[in-house]
């Protein structure tokens, strides 16, 4: 299995079951790898929306999240809240994909999640990135299946600021939802911060992660 060793971090791989999932779960960490690292290769793979009006706000949102980096963008249109019902084509797209990157991290969602659509993804990860770093993040959300995450990622306070900002300017779509709104995800950034020792960060389950130096 290779080594986490932030410093070396040259390829990052996206995993979400909707768009939206991966900058709400992971958008300050991502904001703080890319502008760490200019000309990082990221490769996401977002398996419902395409073909939607969410698709054109989950590329340009992740373009935003992901400044200076090397991306590429798949969306796909598998049925939103069906993804159990679609386990074969799922498998079947992660392991297509899977033969184009070599990632020194995934970041996906974590199998704690009720939701199905996040849930099951989660269970896919593992079974085609065999010997990889991956770090299931969390998505606040209605359902109250939040866990304590065992890691924590730091982050700066402009991190969070503009984790929020991006998140309203390039999801207009979601603004009505009761729980995206900036309280929700700066207290839970701050939250995070606390166990952390720090101002704010961002949890994660990790499926399987050496840390190397």
């Amino acid at each position: 299995m290779r080594r986490l060793v932030p410093e070396r971090l040259d390829e990052l791989v996206l995993l979400g079951a909707h768009c939206d999932d991966i900058p709400i779960g992971a958008g300050g960490t991502l904001l703080t790898i890319c502008r760490a690292r200019p000309g990082l290769r990221v490769r996401a793979l977002v398996l419902s929306g395409g073909g939607t009006p969410r698709e054109a706000e989950e590329r340009a949102a992740l373009a935003a999240f992901c400044p200076g980096a090397s991306l590429e963008v798949t969306v796909l249109d598998m049925p939103d809240g069906r993804l159990p019902h679609h386990w074969n084509r799922a498998k079947e797209a992660l392991e297509t994909f899977r033969r184009t990157t070599e990632p020194d991290l995934v970041l996906a969602g974590h199998r704690a999640d009720d939701h199905q659509d996040h849930r099951e993804l989660a269970r896919l990860v593992p079974t085609v990135f065999r010997d990889h770093a991956t770090l299931g993040y969390e998505i606040l959300k209605a359902e109250p299946d939040l866990a304590q995450p065992p890691l924590l990622w730091p982050l700066s306070q402009e991190a969070v600021d503009d984790k929020i900002r991006l998140l309203h300017e390039h999801y207009p779509s979601q603004t009505g939802r009761t729980w995206f709104d900036d309280e929700a995800f700066r207290g839970l950034a701050r939250i995070r911060g606390v166990q952390a020792g720090v101002r704010y960060a961002e949890g994660f389950h990790p499926t399987r992660l050496l840390v190397g130096v």
